[in-house]
């Protein structure tokens, strides 16, 4: 089978990428699949894809050569830019208190990390992440509960 079509890379190249990047969208995939679980606007096609789109820019600069210096200005622009598509997903209610979609934005901001780690070739500190997320959301999610019922949590 010819490799031309994959330019200046060879298939060792190409399965590293690929690995990458499918690692990138299935540890998305697992935190959107929580939010959808949730039924946040924000879920499973969402967190998937700013998980991948996020690895993809790392790749492009970490399979280009750059340097250092190169991929921590890729991260700092990525982490910048996903804010403002968090920030699309809160909402400020009627009142002072009522403020929703801070979880969420904050889910895909870890996402985004998740995939600039991913991309990066930290796959290991990326898993690490998502589980302590999945963690996080279900065992404080209940706590909130808890805390509701009792009327010492927020309302």
């Amino acid at each position: 089978m010819s490799t031309e079509w994959l330019g200046a890379f060879d298939v060792a190249d190409f399965n590293r990428i690929t690995w990458r990047l499918v690692a990138a969208a299935v540890l998305g995939a697992l935190i959107g699949v929580e939010r959808e679980w949730m039924r946040k606007a924000a879920g499973l096609r969402t967190h998937t894809t700013v998980s991948l789109a996020s690895a993809t820019f790392v790749l492009i600069v970490t399979e280009g050569g750059a340097n250092t210096g190169d991929i921590s200005r890729v991260i700092q622009g990525v982490a910048a830019g996903v804010g403002f598509l968090g920030a699309g997903t809160i909402l400020k209610g009627n009142s002072e208190e009522t403020i929703q979609g801070l979880t969420t934005a904050a889910t895909i901001w870890l996402t985004a990390a998740v995939g600039a780690a991913v991309g990066a070739g930290h796959v290991g500190v990326a898993m690490i992440s998502v589980i302590a997320a999945l963690l996080t959301l279900s065992v404080f999610s209940g706590v909130e509960r808890l805390m509701n019922r009792q009327g010492t949590g927020k309302r």
